[in-house]
């Protein structure tokens, strides 16, 4: 008899999940229990592409953020940048495929960053400052994670929310978007 189902995650990012014999409700005493628990077997199964909270798939406006300047400070953005960047209401859109996104970056004034990738494969990726670079995107429990030249960059949906959180030498930007469409 089946009593439940685990999820087991591993550093690779696979999931497992582990299928648990119940054990009796009469089985009262330690001999019967341990003899039920030697005759017993778990079953592990593979689920390859796991969804799981991976729902990032949205259009998402710009809400809040925090430390804005002193992160940007931090990471070396030029002014113009820093400029375009303040308070402005930037439209991110996501479009996901399993584990293929697209990340799009509207900014008022007709300036869009878009980068394409998939979990676990080296893509070429673009910074807000207009940098290319190559990075492979992870994802670890639930966040989209990056790597970017200067700093480390993650994604959640948190309460229907695309939260962004960027870390640079100890310094931590948060940055807010409520979902539009």
């Amino acid at each position: 008899m089946i009593c439940g189902l685990k999820e087991i995650r591993f550093e690779s990012s696979l999931l497992f999940t582990l299928l648990l014999p119940q054990a009796s409700s009469d089985v009262h005493d330690l001999q019967s229990r341990e003899m039920l628990s030697s005759q017993t077997t778990a079953i592990l199964l593979y689920q390859p592409h796991h969804q799981g909270n991976m729902a990032f798939a949205g259009k998402y406006e710009f809400e809040g953020d925090e430390n804005y300047d002193d992160f940007v400070k931090k990471i070396g953005l030029p002014s113009d940048k820093v400029e375009m960047g303040r308070n402005c209401k930037i439209v991110t859109e996501v479009a996901q495929n399993g584990n293929d996104f697209t990340w799009t970056q509207h900014f008022p004034g007709g300036h869009t960053t878009t980068n394409t990738f998939t979990i676990g494969k080296e893509a070429d990726m673009e910074t807000i400052g207009g940098k290319k670079f190559k990075a492979t995107v992870k994802m670890e429990d639930g966040k989209i994670v990056a790597d970017f030249p200067n700093y480390r960059h993650t994604a959640e949906i948190c309460g229907g929310k695309l939260v962004e959180i960027s870390t640079a030498s100890g310094v931590v930007y948060r940055r807010t978007s409520k979902r539009i469409a």
